[in-house]
């Protein structure tokens, strides 16, 4: 008879807390009026990623996503604007050294001047058509950018979508039915695809075709609790990380959707996104998104250094 041993229980760490001075409390948005329930929401922390330097340090980006701002952290905890916009940021990742690319809620897939501040639209529309909320994003090794639209969809309404973006403008739904994707990731041989489903509380996996389609869509991993999971990374032994809010915890999962590790958050329940960074790309780093915190863990096996875009494609 085989016996699951049970996971590892780890507890996070604080990293770094959002300092007051960038705070706005008093200010009412209408992302949380449809999302947090009209709560004062003094920010909502998403989307890290993890840029390397040269010195083997590196800096970590954050989403803001009612106050449309991303900030820059150094490996030392410490804060900075690099950009306040009209928008809803969430998900994002690197296109090069100077740009991010931007996965934003009112606005489409938008592109950010790390420099100068500037954030302009990259991609707004699918045939005309406004995409009804996206949410975040991954690259494989070819540069295809891959992308979820989850807007409010949710059991009652499985109607979200996941694009594919590929490398000469080739835009692609993969998936039309989905209750809520939100985070996804590809595995290290890049023949699956994981997607969260939020409302659905659970993970989709989706193997890739060699002709780009897709094929028995299953359900990999399934969780419980008022919210479900959200953000996913991998590390590069293929274990999918899986950020669950409202448990307030990660999952560490094996290959058969197997808990080996659950690290838990000491500051709140809103555990949103993670992605590993550090010199050696070891450290993940999560957000606590009520709360405004930045949790960190060690880990013993190290994340993938992040794929980037290829090229610059055309506006859509």
């Amino acid at each position: 008879m085989f016996l699951l041993s049970p996971p590892v229980v780890r507890e996070a760490e604080v990293f770094t807390r959002m300092p007051a001075k960038f705070r706005k409390p008093e200010v009412q948005t209408d992302w949380a009026r449809a999302n947090r329930g009209g709560q004062a929401t003094d920010s909502f922390l998403e989307g890290p990623v993890w840029s390397p330097d040269s010195q083997g340090h590196g800096c970590l980006y954050v989403t803001d996503i009612p106050h449309g701002r991303i900030f820059r952290i150094s490996a030392a905890g410490d804060w900075e604007l690099v950009a306040e916009y009209d928008g809803e940021p969430n998900g994002m990742k690197l296109v090069d050294d100077a740009h991010l690319l931007i996965t934003d809620y009112r606005n489409g897939l938008m592109r950010l001047d790390i420099k100068r501040g500037e954030v302009t639209s990259y991609l707004q529309r699918r045939n005309s058509e406004r995409f009804r909320g996206v949410n975040d994003l991954t690259f494989d090794s070819q540069g295809n950018l891959y992308f979820t639209d989850q807007g409010q969809t949710g059991l009652h309404d499985p109607t979200g979508r996941v694009y594919r973006l590929s490398v000469d403008g080739k835009l692609d739904m993969l998936l039309g039915n989905c209750p809520s994707p939100n985070g996804l990731v590809l595995s290290p041989d890049e023949k699956v695809l994981y997607v969260a489903m939020t409302r659905g509380n659970c993970v989709w996996r989706v193997p890739l075709q060699a002709d780009g389609s897709v094929s028995k869509v299953g359900q990999f991993f399934t969780s419980y609790g008022p919210s479900g999971p959200d953000g996913l990374t991998i590390d590069t032994a293929g274990r999918l990380f899986v950020a669950n809010p409202g448990l307030g915890r990660a999952w560490v999962l094996n290959h058969r959707a197997e808990p080996e590790v659950i690290v838990t958050s000491p500051e709140g329940a809103s555990l949103t996104n993670l992605c590993f960074g550090g010199p050696d790309m070891k450290t993940l780093f999560m957000t606590e998104s009520v709360s405004g915190t930045v949790l960190k863990a060690e880990m013993d096996i190290a994340g993938p250094l992040p794929h980037r875009a290829k090229q610059a494609r055309p506006q859509h």
